[in-house]
């Protein structure tokens, strides 16, 4: 592991504007096919205003190395729910799915909004740090973290179960068939 890795909140918008070009090197329509199966993807682009006001709103988590952002993990309240149409089912989806018998939608939680390691730093445990940082920083005010990831995202996918993730959900819509991943911080 490269020792002067920094795991932090974001903090300057030259730390957002490398989440954003980090973000775009990684997008499922800049990937091949191949790379997609062995290395992941992500499937939402951001631009530096809501990333922002995300940032504002709850910060952001980032890897530097070199002062270079080689990693984030993007945290996306409720609030943000409709600023990104296309994540808009997934948050409504969480008013009729229930986890311990009791619908997701009382829990205090918030959505992994993406979660990107540069390819040249995967591997390293940069994705396990960047999860146990939210829960020292957040685990206080949540009780779970939710994301959802695409079926067709095996590294994801892996990587999120490790770290603590359950399905709780599968669903296919006009895009792919997706997971509902859940972290529950208090059992």
């Amino acid at each position: 592991m490269k020792t002067s890795i920094i795991i932090k909140y974001a903090e300057t918008e030259d730390e957002l504007s490398q989440i954003l070009i980090l973000q775009a090197s990684n997008h499922i329509d800049d990937v091949s096919i191949e790379d997609r199966k062995t290395n992941g993807f992500v499937t939402v682009k951001h631009d530096i205003g809501l990333l922002t006001k995300m940032n504002d709103s709850a910060k952001q988590i980032i890897a530097k190395h070199n002062d270079i952002v080689v990693g984030y993990a993007l945290v996306m309240l409720k609030d943000f729910s409709s600023m990104i149409p296309i994540l808009t089912p997934m948050f409504d989806m969480f008013n009729n799915l229930t986890y311990m018998e009791k619908r997701l939608s009382n829990y205090r939680f918030y959505v992994m909004g993406q979660i990107c390691i540069a390819d040249t730093y995967r591997g390293q445990g940069i994705f396990k740090k960047l999860y146990l940082k939210h829960k020292e920083l957040y685990s206080d005010i949540f009780e779970i973290c939710l994301t959802e990831v695409s079926e067709n995202n095996s590294r994801s996918m892996k990587a999120h179960k490790k770290v603590g993730f359950k399905t709780i959900c599968s669903f296919r819509d006009e895009t792919d068939y997706w997971n509902i991943l859940l972290w529950d911080w208090e059992n």
